[in-house]
């Protein structure tokens, strides 16, 4: 019935015909729709793709992963590491017309960590995962002061993140007058003009957006432009239905996968516009397993993976390795990080002879997911075992089976995709820590996890490299995974649309232009 329904709605669309700028919306592709309209509270990527062009925090993250002032003009800390003061930048007002003052960040950051809100990263900054805002205050209207129990280079990381909305600021009226949620009022370039559950998400442009400085989108933060009236996002879960709409010019922009490009790139309506994101396509090794146990067998398989090959055959051709969880192109992305375990089948070898390898089966737990290449990565790897001497078998379980093996460690190897995480702090935390409390680690190393604590508390950039060349070094020699690739992920772009950038997976909407 929703698959007829959005067929008949491109059907009106492409019957529509030449239409003034006003009555034709850019209209953008959501696979599935949003969870909500609450920044922050019951999310997923394409509610968080959406609220990036609504609402906005104080900072943001950059293109190289660096968090930078957004509603702030300018952040100071405090010589003790504990202050934070946030001055405002002039002339933001909330898509009501009222002006953004200190008076509003209070108001929104008092019931962001009230927990009836029940916002995501609440846990982030009330003393539950290791650090707590002590203090909030406004002593004048451009300014707002955060205190914190103890100094925490993730601090304005954890302010930045997406998936937290960036703790995006938004006006008392976006609640109903009994408190519940209305609709957000934020700051943003885009303000939101609709939600049909289901259907579709319509946008209007902010006529009075005051953008951030720079001369150039940058991540989150930098000069930001609404171009484009109205935007729609549409829908659409069927993979064909997405094709045929590109295809007829009703539908402007989408994610596509890479098997698709070839085909979208022969209509001469479209184009591709590429996305390196933060996400991570790994290789884990369970080191609690009695024969993983083994480092010098994790060694030996590292060797025998020709992950240059892994990445060129599962991508089309499209990915670039990557052997960091730092993310290339990230400031912190250093000659260190760009090494990786070198494929060397005679090393592979003799490392197994070394191990003590008895030819025991080995198995690797994958996912059948479409849209992320496990299943095709392992194949590829089973074969590059058995040339070396290591026969392998595939145990292929649905995404739900996936997680809750990945998440109690039920597993002797697994390939697996972890999701992004800008600051190299937070990518390493994803995967490092110890087994015994949360099973769901990969490299439970006590060195490991002290030079992570020192990256998490430093703010000195050339210390935290240090730190984190450091662990890349160590994460090479003891192998508790391979890091193979970022993805690369295709968006098809009517060639009507200029200046459309996805980041971090998320449709990006400002600097964009449209001519229907």
């Amino acid at each position: 019935m929703k698959k007829h329904l959005i067929a008949l709605a491109l059907a009106a669309a492409c019957a529509a015909g030449p239409a003034p700028a006003s009555a034709r919306p850019l209209t953008v592709v959501l696979n599935a729709d949003i969870r909500s309209t609450n920044p922050g509270v019951n999310r997923d990527g394409n509610t968080d793709g959406v609220m990036l062009n609504i609402v906005e925090g104080l900072v943001g993250y950059g293109a190289d992963g660096l968090v930078k002032p957004l509603l702030a003009e300018r952040v100071a800390l405090s010589d003790d590491g504990l202050t934070y003061t946030f001055t405002l930048r002039p002339g933001v007002h909330f898509h009501n017309g009222a002006p953004l003052t200190s008076a509003e960040v209070l108001w929104s950051w008092e019931r962001y960590m009230m927990p009836a809100t029940d916002w995501r990263c609440r846990s982030e900054f009330d003393g539950r995962n290791g650090l707590k805002v002590t203090d909030v205050s406004a002593p004048d209207p451009r300014t707002f002061v955060m205190r914190i129990d103890k100094p925490q280079a993730l601090f304005l990381d954890s302010l930045a993140r997406t998936d937290c909305a960036m703790a995006g600021i938004i006006h008392p009226d976006s609640l109903n007058p009994d408190g519940s949620w209305k609709s957000p009022v934020g700051t943003g370039p885009y303000k939101l003009a609709g939600w049909t559950r289901g259907q579709q998400i319509s946008l209007r442009r902010y006529a009075e957006y005051v953008s951030p400085p720079g001369d150039a989108p940058d991540g989150a933060t930098g000069k930001k432009q609404a171009l484009v009236d109205d935007v729609r996002f549409l829908v659409v879960p069927d993979a064909s239905t997405i094709k045929a709409g590109l295809a007829s010019g009703a539908l402007d922009i989408a994610k596509v996968q890479n098997i698709d490009v070839p085909e979208v790139t022969k209509n001469g309506r479209l184009a591709i516009a590429e996305d390196l994101t933060g996400g991570r396509n790994a290789i884990l090794f369970q080191t609690r397993d009695p024969l993983m146990s083994n480092p010098t067998l994790r060694q030996a398989l590292a060797a025998a993976i020709d992950v240059e090959q892994v990445v060129a055959l599962v991508t089309d051709g499209k990915g670039i390795p990557n052997g960091s969880t730092i993310k290339t192109g990230s400031y912190y992305y250093s000659d260190t990080q760009k090494k990786r375990a070198a494929f060397d089948p005679a090393r592979a070898r003799a490392l197994l002879k070394e191990a003590g390898y008895k030819g025991e089966r080995i198995r690797i737990t994958t996912n059948n997911r479409e849209n992320i290449p496990s299943l095709n990565v392992a194949i590829v790897v089973q074969q590059m075992l058995r040339e070396a001497g290591v026969e392998s078998d595939i145990d292929i379980v649905e995404w739900g089976t996936h997680m809750d093996r990945f998440l109690k460690g039920n597993y002797q190897v697994m390939v697996h995709s972890y999701s992004s995480r800008i600051d190299p702090a937070l990518s390493f935390e994803h995967f490092t820590g110890p087994k015994a409390t949360q099973p769901r680690k990969v490299w439970d190393s006590p060195k490991a996890q002290s030079l992570l604590e020192q990256a998490a508390v430093v703010s000195d950039t050339r210390e935290r490299q240090r730190l984190f060349d450091a662990l890349h070094l160590q994460m090479l020699d003891e192998v508790p995974l391979i890091m193979l690739f970022n993805p690369m992920e295709p968006w098809a772009v009517s060639r009507k649309v200029r200046g459309f950038q996805p980041w971090e997976g998320m449709p990006r909407l400002w600097g964009v232009s449209f001519e229907p």
